[in-house]
């Protein structure tokens, strides 16, 4: 890391005090008044409860580090790329579908990263009250917002670390994204045929698959090893930048999406995340690399 002299943990604590701000503003809002916009889709929403947050969050940002870059959804321009200096990669709203159907499994997704490396990592979805919070070298952690001591907060993993066997025995998340056309859709759709049919067939069977709508809390679903696995192509550095942290602190890994990969850029777009394990973890790659269909093509 670049800068030694950013303290990581104020970091965190600073990004988690906005994080909950930033929760009070989307339990507050009502989506069903909230005027729901389109980008490039139908299966492409943005509010204006997403660019007020955005807007109150980078706000608050720029005010304590004037110096850092930011780059957050719903300010993205195309071209523009996540650079070596610090830099907040921010959601505003990871699950912005959820939100307007009044799902609950939404999140403010927090992130900083230096030389393109996640760093620190915060993660709060404030209808269940869950914030989940992780610092590169310093672990990372489950906090219920519903508690109001410090029994509330748990080290992530949430149970100790166990072999990871293989795809038959997984619970996979899984999500459809809003390109529901071309050969991206069809190496997905094809990829979930193919872990879902029977072994007989030649398919993985795994457990089950959940596609649960916010990318940052399947990533923490992974750390907390709830879910085994999560396989995504087409979503950007700031749906997974703060879950990163808190997974890798987890003891899990973030590889390609496509087979092959192990070292990947954290704004790679196609991405395998696993969870931690005390033996398999490899092992349980490689199984899924060869049940992908087809390759993911993602611009950045």
């Amino acid at each position: 890391m670049s800068n030694p002299e950013i303290s990581l943990p104020e970091l965190r604590d600073t990004l988690i005090s906005i994080a909950l701000e930033a929760g009070r503003l989307i339990t507050s809002a009502t989506p069903s008044t909230t005027s729901s916009l389109t980008k490039k889709n139908t299966a492409d929403l943005v509010t204006e409860t997403d660019r007020a947050v955005e807007s109150f969050i980078s706000t608050k940002l720029k005010s304590l580090y004037p110096s850092f870059s930011f780059l957050g959804e719903e300010t993205y321009q195309p071209g523009q790329n996540l650079g070596p200096e610090p830099t907040f990669v921010v959601d505003p709203i990871d699950g912005t579908t959820n939100f307007v159907h009044r799902w609950g499994y939404v999140s403010v997704s927090l992130g900083v990263a230096i030389d393109r490396v996640p760093v620190v990592g915060v993660v709060y979805n404030p209808f269940q009250g869950k914030l989940y919070h992780g610092v590169k070298g310093q672990g990372s952690y489950l906090r219920d917002q519903t508690v109001q001591t410090g029994e509330g907060e748990r080290k992530l993993p949430l149970k100790p670390l166990e072999p990871l066997e293989g795809l038959d025995e997984a619970l996979v998340a899984i999500e459809w994204g809003s390109d529901r056309s071309g050969a991206n859709w069809k190496t997905k759709t094809d990829t979930w045929d193919n872990l879902g049919r029977a072994k007989s067939e030649g398919g993985a069977m795994v457990h089950s698959a959940r596609a649960l709508g916010s990318a940052a809390l399947n990533l923490c679903a992974v750390a907390e090893g709830s879910i085994d696995a999560y396989w995504e192509g087409g979503c950007w550095a700031w749906d997974v930048c703060a879950g990163w942290v808190v997974l890798a602190e987890a003891g899990g890994v973030i590889v390609d999406g496509n087979p092959g990969t192990w070292e990947i850029p954290v704004d790679h777009r196609k991405y395998l995340a696993v969870k931690g394990a005390t033996t398999g973890q490899k092992e349980f790659v490689e199984e899924f690399w060869g049940h992908v269909k087809g390759t993911m093509t993602y611009d950045h």
